[in-house]
């Protein structure tokens, strides 16, 4: 292994929020607890500040994630970046930066080029814009199912492809490190009673895509049990799909019983005043981030069976499958978890076994870290 400090330089388009930014800022303040430079380029964004406080070095690149001319001036400059910093390993993250990172790349010499490393965050559409994230050395897939997806659409070696899950911060996320005055606040803000019965919550910014629907279906067959449901994500009230689930709300009789809460900015209080969690997702997550957090809080999870969910719920053990886009079968899971506190604690339990064994966020960079010391070994750096 390479036993020197190394220079990684990771580019995105902003770091405004969300989980590619999260990454890159778990990775970053991992490289610098390690001895190693770490560096990002993006537009900005709210979340500079905190990468600096923890000592990553911030390049701003005004137009890096725009999908204009102006972004190719960024090809030059990264180019003098990368030789006057001598980076090691450059890591693209996002499509529109890659292109830029991949173009300065190649117009080095050989020999002066750092390792070229790729991240597939998602299901990108299959086209020659999103082939670039195949240009990697290595290319880092955070599921198996996103490997499968690459391997499928793009014929890539399979030996490029390489596997890191990503990670929860179990420091955060921990059940034991959440005080009681933090989720009464929420408890507060959501009117949430102590005597309608056991919460249900589902964590996911309001699109068509995450299944509030599906999700409001399967309560009202369920309108006779007691529960009291939140979903708590990003809302657009404007929207057309937002205005359509307030309709089905009020047609089902369940708008006293379902509340939907803009942005969370504390989700481990959240996940802990939940009974159950539920990722009713209609296509496959390349991760479900979240159904990991729930897991990590000890907390009982319900998600659609396909995606990265198939690899981080084991049916019976630590969550329940159901089937995506199908109401009844996931009344069905949510009948089973209202019905059995004991099957809630034991599945909340195992979950979290699961999560520090297998989806932390120290596995997932020190996995990172290893590939890259790795690529370079094998170049003889």
């Amino acid at each position: 292994m390479v036993a020197r400090p190394l220079t990684i330089v990771q580019m995105l388009p902003e770091l405004e929020g969300g989980g590619v930014e999260r990454g890159t800022l778990e990775l970053g303040r991992f490289l610098v607890q390690a001895g190693h430079r770490s560096l990002v380029i993006s537009q900005g964004g709210r979340l500079v500040e905190q990468l600096e406080t923890q000592g990553s070095i911030h390049l701003r690149y005004p137009f890096v994630g725009e999908k204009s001319p102006r972004a190719l001036p960024s090809i030059l400059r990264l180019r003098r970046d990368l030789l006057r910093h001598r980076v090691d390993i450059l890591h693209l993250r996002s499509r529109l930066p890659a292109w830029v990172g991949y173009l300065a790349w190649k117009s080095l010499p050989a020999k002066k080029r750092p390792v070229l490393v790729t991240t597939f965050h998602g299901f990108y559409s299959v086209n020659s814009y999103s082939a670039v994230m195949t240009r990697g050395e290595k290319v880092i897939a955070v599921s198996r199912t996103i490997g499968e997806h690459i391997r499928a659409a793009y014929d890539v070696e399979e030996e490029r492809i390489v596997v890191i899950h990503r990670g929860v911060d179990i420091d955060e996320f921990d059940p034991g490190k959440v005080g009681e005055k933090r989720v009464a606040e929420l408890r507060s803000a959501w009117d949430i009673r102590p005597d309608a019965g056991p919460v249900i919550l589902l964590p996911a910014r309001v699109t068509r895509l995450k299944g509030h629907d599906v999700f409001f279906s399967a309560l009202a067959m369920l309108r006779d049990q007691d529960w009291q449901a939140v979903c708590v994500g990003t809302i657009d009230e404007s929207s057309h799909h937002v205005v359509a689930l307030r309709k089905q709300l009020r047609e089902l009789g369940l708008s006293g019983r379902i509340r939907l809460v803009d942005h969370c900015q504390d989700m481990a209080a959240a996940l802990l005043l939940a009974d159950i969690v539920v990722s009713a997702s209609r296509e496959p997550e390349s991760f479900g981030r979240t159904v990991v957090e729930a897991q990590a809080m000890e907390r009982p999870v319900i998600a659609t069976a396909h995606g990265g969910s198939m690899e981080t719920v084991e049916p019976g053990e630590t969550g329940l499958l159901v089937q995506p886009g199908d109401a009844t079968s996931l009344a069905r899971g949510l009948h089973t978890l209202l019905a059995d506190r004991t099957l809630r604690q034991q599945l909340g339990r195992a979950g979290r076994e699961q999560v520090l064994k297998n989806f932390t966020v120290e596995r997932m960079c020190s996995q990172t870290l290893a590939l890259y010391e790795s690529l370079l070994a094998q170049k003889g750096r």
